[in-house]
């Protein structure tokens, strides 16, 4: 009989970046990216393509945005900058935004962090947007659909600050995936899984710095709804540099 030594295979990695300033584009090949903005970009993509909505151009700024509105002229145009929606633009947050939405319309959204991210993953081999209300159907759908494929967990940030809500929200996920496959955590990775362990996740978006500026101007409700934890099916996916509906 004939004895190897073959070592197993590895699992593969499950990394996190805690701002999208520390995105390496010539490092992203071959990578699974999650893009994570809870207050408020990627919660409003789940949210808007969950009403209808065919499909969302994430803009890497103004002009970008304003350029690819001329090409869609029917198109809905969002946008906040500071959290303050851009002049001309419709709100950028998720209930405000989804009651402007039309079924099988289409949406050019631009914010300060979160599409900007976006924009600056395109050359992996997946972008998705995640949220705190999509992770366990996006978790499902990454396991399923790239077996094997180290993932990068990139939270947006705010301006080159860590955002403790994107913090909690890429641990939310980072345990849901790790439910549905084997991944080897990094310490960034484990960090937020930790971070997101036995925390309600309403008081955290609540008591976060941009959540406490967004209470201030009466947005109570709209970050009770990006909370909501596993409320949805909504995968979206970065296709031909537009985000669309994959199949759960």
């Amino acid at each position: 009989m004939k004895v190897t030594n073959a070592t197993p295979p590895r699992p593969p990695s499950l990394h996190l970046l805690v701002r999208r300033e520390d995105i390496d584009p010539e490092r992203l090949g071959g990578r699974v990216v999650v893009v994570i903005d809870v207050l408020f970009a990627t919660s409003t993509i789940v949210r808007a393509l969950g009403a209808g909505l065919a499909a969302v151009y994430p803009a890497s700024d103004d002009d970008d945005a304003r350029q690819a509105a001329r090409l869609r002229p029917d198109a809905v145009v969002a946008g906040e900058y500071l959290a303050r929606t851009l002049p001309d633009h419709a709100p950028a947050t998720p209930l405000a935004l989804a009651a402007r939405l039309h079924e099988g319309g289409e949406l050019v959204y631009f914010t300060t962090n979160g599409t900007r991210a976006i924009a600056a993953c395109r050359a992996a081999a997946a972008v998705y947007a995640g949220a705190l209300t999509n992770a366990a159907a996006l978790a499902r759908h990454i396991a399923r659909e790239h077996p094997g494929m180290p993932v990068l967990l990139v939270c947006a940030g705010s301006l080159g600050r860590f955002c403790v809500e994107d913090f909690v929200g890429a641990g939310h996920l980072a345990r849901a995936l790790r439910r549905c496959a084997e991944y080897a955590p990094t310490d960034a990775a484990l960090g937020a899984e930790f971070a997101s362990l036995g925390v309600e996740p309403g008081a955290a978006l609540a008591g976060s710095r941009v959540g406490r500026m967004l209470a201030g101007a009466g947005l109570e409700q709209e970050i009770a709804h990006a909370a909501d934890c596993d409320s949805c099916e909504v995968i979206p996916v970065l296709r031909d540099g537009v985000l669309v509906r994959a199949a759960a």
